[in-house]
């Protein structure tokens, strides 16, 4: 038996088992960079246009750091600049998904044993793993490349292929990360790391000129690459070699290391707990503090760009009129500063509620990986349980949102020279988002207790609702399909007018619905 043996099998069925949660990633990604295209065609239609915004763009900051530098003013360039580096990032968290997905979590559980006891070789998971990733990354690549080939056939397959090497690039990340620890959720948090430390490298090396900074980041590299503006296909050499040699090193690993284990040996705690750690919450707080940490690390730096470049939105909007009127729409004021701040908030609302639908639905990770059900059979009870990560994700998604609004006030204060006023202003714009987020985690909650095998497509209503968001007045969608998502329902502030009557009903939707979930839990069979 050699050691790729069974390898086919293994790709088949992890195939099968992400028939839904790649097609999902892969559609989600292909939608936005072709709605970005459409906007720029209908918002700069004359290329004076889209010079006097490219410029306006390279001279400020805070657009440096969270989107790159422009390299074309066309259409095309516009998009691969809006979608290039952001898009890879996203490529990149779902490939490190994937293959910890079906390398560490699998071995976490014991199925990977089961597995390995029959005709599979020593190397056929990781590769299946790989190829899963792989597979996912060129169709991405490809969709997205022929969706800009109208723009220049040269450019999109820059693009295209600019994606498809973040995402090999990022599996092989996450392929030895699964190698180091024993945990499945430490292997992600290390490939997360990895992957925002190369952003916040590039971020730092566009914003502060310093190019040659923006080259010792991987993401840097897919930006180095330059579709619609030089497209240096040699540059995509760089993370390619760099996969190949992550690659030979997670195999390496994989020979020597025991199956079940780790490069980092697990370390024994204490026989006994400290009695603040011997309650639900402060287990649920133990297993969730990490994570918490790496969201707010991401809501500081989200929150610090926004207020950087709220200061100067006039003058990068300049004279377009129509963009002008999408971000009026988007925000739904007539100030175009507290219409882009209230649209950006809506946004900040959408990305914490992803965090409040993690937190919720690790109970159910708990579960099925039979970790619960020892806890259980003490005198804890379910609902005890289940309440101490309840209260994290509602917590925790208010203090995200918290966050990025005293970090966009402060950095919009300070520019424009009213910390106090600005400060305030952004607290309240954030808060209100938060009722409307805690919806997607009572939905959540109700998956988990009422119908716990489809729990996780309370993801699929975070990215429409998402989708929603942003696209819906882009492609003016009628008013009942727009009302269906909760944060259309929110006041739009600042400038806005504070409305309590939708916030209450957001609660009272909330509430409901995390009470029907945990009188699900109650009645249903553990691990059902």
């Amino acid at each position: 038996m050699t050691a790729l043996a069974g390898t086919p099998r293994l790709l088949r069925l992890g195939l099968r088992r992400d028939r839904a949660m790649i097609p999902a990633w892969v559609l989600v990604l292909a939608v936005f960079v072709l709605s970005t295209m459409s906007s720029y065609q209908k918002l700069y239609d004359t290329q004076a246009e889209r010079d006097t915004f490219t410029a306006k763009i390279n001279d400020n900051a805070a657009t440096l750091a969270l989107y790159g530098r422009v390299h074309d003013a066309t259409v095309g360039g516009l998009t691969a600049w809006r979608m290039g580096t952001l898009g890879a990032a996203l490529v990149g968290v779902m490939t490190l998904l994937l293959v910890i997905r079906h390398t560490r979590a699998e071995e976490e559980t014991g199925r990977l044993e089961l597995v390995g006891s029959g005709a599979i070789g020593r190397r056929a998971p990781l590769t299946a793993a790989l190829l899963v990733a792989a597979l996912a990354s060129v169709l991405l690549g490809a969709l997205v490349a022929l969706g800009l080939a109208g723009q220049g056939g040269t450019g999109a397959l820059a693009f295209g292929l600019a994606w498809a090497g973040g995402g090999l690039l990022f599996a092989a990340v996450a392929a030895v990360a699964a190698q180091v620890t024993e945990n499945a959720r430490t292997a992600r948090g290390i490939a997360v790391a990895v992957l925002a430390l190369s952003f916040l490298v590039r971020a730092a090396g566009d914003a502060s000129g310093a190019h040659w900074l923006t080259w010792l980041s991987p993401i840097g590299w897919l930006e180095e690459v330059r579709p619609f503006g030089g497209d240096r296909f040699w540059v995509l050499l760089l993370p390619l070699g760099l996969t190949a040699v992550l690659c030979a090193l997670a195999y390496a690993l994989v020979e020597r290391r025991d199956l079940g284990a780790g490069l980092l040996a697990a370390r024994l705690g204490p026989a006994s707990a400290a009695p603040r750690l011997r309650s639900p919450l402060a287990l649920a707080w133990r297993l969730q503090r990490g994570s918490l940490l790496g969201w707010a690390a991401g809501f500081l730096v989200y929150g610090l760009a926004i207020g950087g470049i709220a200061n100067g939105v006039d003058d990068l909007v300049g004279d377009s009129a129509d963009t002008s009127e999408l971000i009026t729409k988007m925000g739904g004021q007539s100030g175009l500063a507290d219409a882009f701040l209230a649209a950006s908030f809506g946004l900040m609302g959408g990305m914490a509620s992803m965090y409040g639908v993690q937190a919720a639905l690790r109970p159910r990770s708990e579960e099925t990986s039979q970790r619960a059900e020892p806890l259980l059979a003490t005198a804890t009870g379910r609902l005890r349980w289940a309440a101490g990560h309840l209260l994290i994700a509602l917590a925790g998604t208010a203090l995200m949102l918290l966050i990025a609004g005293a970090a966009t006030g402060i950095t919009y204060g300070a520019a424009a020279g009213d910390v106090g006023g600005r400060l305030a202003e952004a607290l309240g714009g954030v808060l209100v988002q938060v009722p409307a987020a805690w919806v997607l985690t009572g939905i959540a909650i109700a998956l988990f207790g009422l119908l716990p095998r489809a729990s996780q497509g309370a993801w699929a209503m975070v990215g429409a609702f998402l989708l929603l968001g942003q696209l819906g007045p882009v492609l003016n969608l009628s008013r009942p399909v727009m009302d269906l998502s909760p944060f259309t329902h929110t006041p739009k502030l600042p400038g806005g007018t504070m409305t309590a009557t939708p916030l209450i009903v957001l609660l009272a939707v909330a509430a409901a619905l995390v009470a029907a979930g945990l009188a699900g839990l109650r009645r249903r069979d553990i691990a059902s």
